[in-house]
């Protein structure tokens, strides 16, 4: 019901805009009336926002509230629900709605079978009673969206602090997100702390997680050193930019000094569509294509090659990294002025010494926050590295063992019959508060280094 109300009101705002675009055009056309303050279009666009914003605002609401209200009106009328603590409570509430969606794996009692019946009737009115409400505040506010059609109206004015509002709370809600998963890493994080010392986690040189979470469990007790996985992250990641930073570069110099117009305006998006894959398909490549491949150069150079080694899994992660690098090397070079070019020529240099000397000292800071925010990329990848790395965690810097890597670790932590309230799957998020302190410093200094140097030339 909620996505047909939604379609609703959308038709009933663009039937507004039509309708108060018409009606202001046809009051301006008066040929008594003064001159109009705004244009028919944006009485138009008035009208829709008081149609429609303030019954999507409320829907919104509703739907949030709604099953809060719902629950607790179920729950009071249960026998004995009182005396219930809070799981038990969230348990019963839980079997209620699985036997009401049709969900019965055992037969219920007579008391949960009543409060099947009150819920579905709850749901029922509070269907109609949404529906009834979002209608009468379409309505309203279509009602006092035609009211203040007039030509001295300052409808232009309206429509432009509708749409401050909206940036401000498309802001508001960009923090809020950005506040609450670093909340959320951190809570979690110091409950890993709580069980396991910071000092064992920071600079413990040994990774072994499998600990028992049940009591019936045999496991071995655990040890959470990140030094072994954060070691293999790095190696794949400098294995990654290895590929990426001289193929980004040089093919950023060839498209900006060397190549056609014509050879650049084919060969850019097609070097731009790797951009565009998704990073499982480099997955199925590293592991279909690569890992073997590197396995069989291996085993023909006398080199012991693991299937899933760190080359397989950094070479792939730098062909992505290609067309990232490559965009932000040929704008740091498209910003070079003109200027330095044609005085390098006159002074006799040729076009690989103005290169050299001229060019890439001048776009180096650009060249440096592409590869900076690049890097920042590749230590955050997860796909690639899941299914190409190995999971054993190892301090090696031979590219054709298998290492881990803080992504694979947290993946595999969270994956299977887990508790929260464990450190094997607390471990998890502190890897990830590592990893988000990591990439956020990559970032702020890759955006520091670009806007200290951007206009210096």
């Amino acid at each position: 019901m909620a996505g047909y109300l939604i379609g609703f009101l959308a038709l009933a705002a663009l039937v507004s805009a039509i309708a108060g675009a018409l009606r202001a055009g046809g009051k301006r056309d008066m040929a008594a009336a003064p001159k109009a303050h705004s244009r028919p279009i944006y009485h138009g666009l008035n009208a829709a926002i008081w149609t429609g914003v303030p019954a999507f605002v409320f829907l919104l609401l509703w739907l949030l509230f709604q099953n809060g209200v719902i629950d607790a009106l179920v729950l009071a009328s249960y026998p004995g629900s009182d005396q219930l603590s809070g799981p038990q409570k969230d348990l019963l509430i839980s079997e209620i709605r699985q036997v009401a969606s049709g969900n019965i794996f055992r037969e219920p009692t007579p008391e949960v079978n009543a409060a099947v019946e009150h819920l579905k009737s709850l749901q029922s009115l509070a269907t109609w009673a949404m529906v009834a409400l979002v209608a009468g505040i379409v309505a309203l506010g279509a009602f006092f969206g035609f009211r203040v059609i007039e030509h001295r109206y300052r409808a232009r004015h309206s429509v432009e602090r509708s749409v401050t509002w909206f940036m401000m709370f498309s802001s508001l809600v960009a923090i809020l997100t950005t506040a609450g998963i670093v909340a959320s890493l951190v809570f979690e994080a110091l409950q890993f702390f709580a069980r396991v010392p910071v000092t064992e986690f920071l600079f413990g040189l040994r990774w072994e997680p499998q600990i028992a979470i049940r009591a019936d469990q045999v496991a071995g007790q655990g040890a959470f050193g990140m030094i072994p996985v954060l070691f293999g992250t790095f190696v794949i990641s400098a294995l990654a930019m290895a590929v990426a930073v001289p193929v980004g570069i040089l093919s950023a110099i060839y498209l900006t000094e060397y190549a056609s117009q014509r050879f650049r305006a084919v060969v850019k998006p097609m070097l731009e569509i790797l951009a565009g894959i998704p990073t499982i398909v480099y997955g199925f490549f590293a592991v279909l294509t690569v890992a073997p491949a590197i396995r069989s150069l291996g085993q023909s150079i006398g080199v012991d090659a693991s299937p899933n080694s760190a080359m397989a899994a950094g070479g792939v992660m730098g062909v992505m990294l290609i067309p990232f690098i490559s965009s932000l090397s040929d704008d740091a070079f498209a910003a070079v002025p003109r200027a330095m070019r044609e005085g390098s020529y006159a002074l006799g240099a040729t076009k690989g010494e103005t290169i050299r000397k001229v060019l890439l000292p001048a776009a180096l800071p650009g060249i440096v926050g592409g590869v900076l925010l690049a890097l920042s990329r590749a230590v955050g990848e997860t796909m690639i590295v899941v299914m190409a790395a190995g999971l054993i965690a190892k301090m090696t810097l031979n590219p054709f063992e298998s290492v881990t890597t803080v992504t694979v670790q947290i993946v595999t932590l969270l994956i299977g019959d887990s508790e929260f309230d464990n450190p094997k799957t607390l471990a998890a998020f502190a890897l990830g508060l590592v990893l988000f302190l990591i990439t956020l410093g990559l970032n702020l200094i890759a955006l520091r280094t670009v806007r200290k140097y951007r206009e210096r030339y």
